[in-house]
């Protein structure tokens, strides 16, 4: 089925399969897989870090905390589906394990120090970098930034208006409160995705 996808990923990436949009990749079900496409390079190079962490975790008895990156090209990525985290109040929140305690796996804490300290990943705890597996336990599937890679081409690509950072505030089209996509400060359009703007 991978290598189906691999070669025919256009055909399966419709809207009837989209399942979520970040800053610089667009996301799609297939079967029980996740589809990555890239909207900037630098998806490439989270696709590219989540392989590596994937194949590195995998050595440390530690990959069943994460979504395994099969495939990586300059256009896609291929992961095992897992079912996102829920929104709260239609925006993503940061993950608190006083909160959270019956979702947290085994050796979570473990894998958060090796993430900060061999890979320098960046936002670890938001909720939209999760999903459940078939025990309701956490599992990372958005796992590939890093803090210099945001720091370095992600802000200065945010700042200029290239790509989008996410205000929570109301769609002038539906009017829900929810995520917004804004690309720089003189952003005016306030469409949520739904009502059309990406």
């Amino acid at each position: 089925m991978i290598e189906e996808i691999i070669n025919n990923w256009n055909s399966y990436c419709t809207e009837e399969n989209f399942i979520g949009i970040g800053s610089t990749r667009k996301v799609y079900k297939v079967s029980g897989y996740v589809v990555k496409i890239n909207l900037h390079p630098i998806g490439n190079s989270q696709s590219k870090n989540e392989l590596e962490i994937f194949n590195a975790m995998m050595d440390k008895g530690l990959h069943h905390l994460f979504a395994q990156t099969y495939y990586v090209d300059e256009c896609i990525s291929i992961q095992k589906y897992y079912e996102p985290l829920e929104m709260k109040g239609n925006q993503t929140f940061e993950i608190d394990r006083s909160r959270e305690e019956e979702r947290i796996p085994n050796r979570y804490q473990e894998v958060l120090t090796l993430l900060d300290q061999e890979f320098d990943s960046f936002d670890l705890k938001d909720s939209s970098n999760y999903g459940l597996n078939s025990e309701g336990k956490l599992v990372f599937i958005d796992y590939g930034m890093n803090k210099t890679l945001y720091e370095e081409q992600w802000v200065p690509s945010a700042e200029n208006g290239i790509l989008p950072q996410i205000d929570y505030d109301f769609c002038t089209v539906c009017e829900s409160k929810k995520e917004l996509r804004m690309y720089g400060d003189h952003d005016r359009d306030k469409r949520c995705y739904s009502c059309g703007k990406e």
